[in-house]
């Protein structure tokens, strides 16, 4: 049955409730003032801090009604509040995986164990450098390409693995294949060290510099067995063995890290000196297309299809990359680390070689996946707490709103810039509002909000330039993107500012929502 005399009565009432407060009228572009010479002007039209009207909502999953009814903050669906497709959680681990496959005991005890090595940074100490070695153990079940079509088609939303081209079909048995792994806990696992090569020109750029050291070669036995999902993560001092102390060096310098008994399990670390300036990057929605909001396209492109830069992203890192002596890159991602090994891989074949950070197994209640960004941002930060971040995200994640803003706060002179892209202001299937109120106070300088990569291009972040004044911002504070234009906050021009406070706002808002919830069940 479709709901149009529904939406026809729920328009009817709304437009009643409103008629005498809403500025239904969009902004127009203010002309470009050129305030900074060398900063590039936008080529988009539309404001980063304005969506245009909705002109239809629509989604692929019905099931999302329940949590967008629940509230406008709070109870977004999961995957969109913490940057996750919600297809990439809830993975299943351990006995789970051995016996959804019926393996035998006898059947995981021959199988060989490996590791996945996450690449890490390390920092200086009055004892010296400490590395942070971080990753998991398991092992891999030989699984049949019959039974990987049937797993794989439990991920699978609207269409099958038989229905995918030879390659996506390829990819999504490849990435089903390493969701169901056997974690191994109570494992101690031995690592190696050696200078790093500084990688060519092409592919990964070295992390903004970095170079080879003159040492550092030496065995590490992490001094703690893995968790009972598997995972290790921690500092352990390393022996100087000729590296440079990283209170009388500038550069960063590369390790290779060799974990003993398993040829893939290797990964470059970086050793970051005590002041200087780090990239934090997100990756999905900023640095390749994903899509999250829209959740068919989402496990499509994250599943499927090969990962794709966003537009000409790449290009304004390797500009920072080159133009930024010693710029250490991080990489920042909430996606489960059983499929990090891909976004390693698309980074290093695309941006600027750095260390990383996923959401590690032992992080799997809801509550804990919300809140797993705000943890790994303070770790990095406390680390390095002379250094200075400059935060690269996008709007559609509700934590980056959220965390990004109260990094400004809780460690004071270390946030040198925030960078947001607005995906719905150029992207029509982002129907999911975000919150800007996190940025109530925060010096406007400190951040921006921008459409395309070319906003950034010839911004000094190592001076602090962090705006393009030919970007209009409009920001206000409150949530944005609502349903039929709708915008909270305190900024002119805006009609939930106009409403807040009472309950025609209240009410306006609420059959806004059920508007939205009904637009996903269609």
């Amino acid at each position: 049955m479709r709901l149009t005399a529904v939406h026809t009565v729920l328009l009817a009432v709304l437009h009643l409730a409103t008629a005498s407060v809403v500025d239904r009228s969009l902004p127009k572009p203010a002309g470009v003032i050129e305030r900074q010479p060398l900063v590039t002007p936008s080529p988009s039209k539309w404001w980063p801090t304005r969506t245009e009207k909705k002109r239809g909502i629509v989604s692929d999953v019905a099931g999302d009604v329940n949590s967008i009814l629940g509230s406008l903050g709070s109870n977004v669906p999961s995957y969109v509040a913490s940057g996750v497709p919600n297809f990439f959680q809830d993975f299943p681990t351990g006995a789970k995986v051995q016996s959804s496959l019926g393996l035998q005991d006898s059947q995981v005890s021959a199988l060989p164990t490996q590791v996945l090595n996450i690449p890490g940074y390390g920092n200086w100490t009055d004892q010296g450098w400490n590395l942070r070695f971080h990753g998991n153990v398991y092992k891999q079940p030989n699984i049949s390409e019959s039974k990987l079509n049937d797993l794989a088609n439990g991920f699978l939303v609207g269409t099958s693995i038989q229905d995918l081209p030879p390659s996506q079909a390829s990819q999504a048995r490849n990435l089903t294949a390493e969701i169901y792994v056997l974690q191994q806990s109570n494992e101690n696992v031995t690592f190696s060290l050696a200078p790093a090569p500084t990688a060519g020109a092409s592919g990964e750029q070295g992390g903004g510099g970095a170079v080879t050291p003159s040492g550092g070669s030496q065995q590490i036995k992490f001094p703690t067995p893995t968790t009972p999902e598997g995972d290790f993560d921690g500092f352990v001092q390393i022996n100087n063995n000729g590296l440079a102390a990283g209170n009388s060096t500038s550069e960063i310098q590369r390790l290779n890290v060799y974990t003993e008994g398993d040829i893939n399990g290797n990964a470059t670390s970086y050793l970051a000196p005590t002041t200087g300036l780090t990239i934090i990057s997100d990756i999905d929605d900023i640095l390749r297309v994903t899509k999250i909001y829209q959740p068919k396209e989402g496990l499509l492109n994250s599943f499927a299809r090969p990962f794709t830069p966003w537009m000409d992203m790449p290009d304004i890192y390797a500009n920072w990359s080159r133009s930024v002596p010693n710029l250490h890159f991080h990489y920042l991602t909430t996606t489960p680390e059983q499929i990090t090994r891909n976004y390693m891989d698309f980074i290093y074949k695309t941006y600027p070689g750095g260390s990383f950070d996923t959401r590690p197994l032992n992080f799997s209640d809801v509550s804990a996946t919300l809140s797993i960004r705000k943890f790994l941002l303070d770790k990095i930060f406390q680390t390095y707490p002379k250094r200075k971040f400059v935060l690269v995200a996008d709007t559609s994640n509700s934590d980056v709103m959220r965390d990004y803003p109260a990094m400004v706060t809780d460690y004071p002179g270390q946030v040198q810039c925030i960078f947001l892209r607005n995906t719905s202001s150029t992207d029509s299937g982002d129907q999911f509002p975000y919150d800007t109120s996190g940025f109530k106070g925060v010096d406007s300088n400190l951040y921006m909000f921008f459409n395309v990569p070319d906003d950034l291009m010839n911004l000094d972040i190592a001076a602090g330039h962090c705006v393009n004044n030919t970007i209009k911002q409009n920001l206000t504070y409150g949530y944005q993107g609502l349903p039929f234009g709708l915008n909270t906050g305190n900024g002119k021009k805006n009609a939930g500012s106009q409403l807040a406070g009472s309950g025609l706002w209240a009410f306006a808002a609420t059959l806004g929502v059920i508007m939205w919830g009904l637009g996903l069940a269609l």
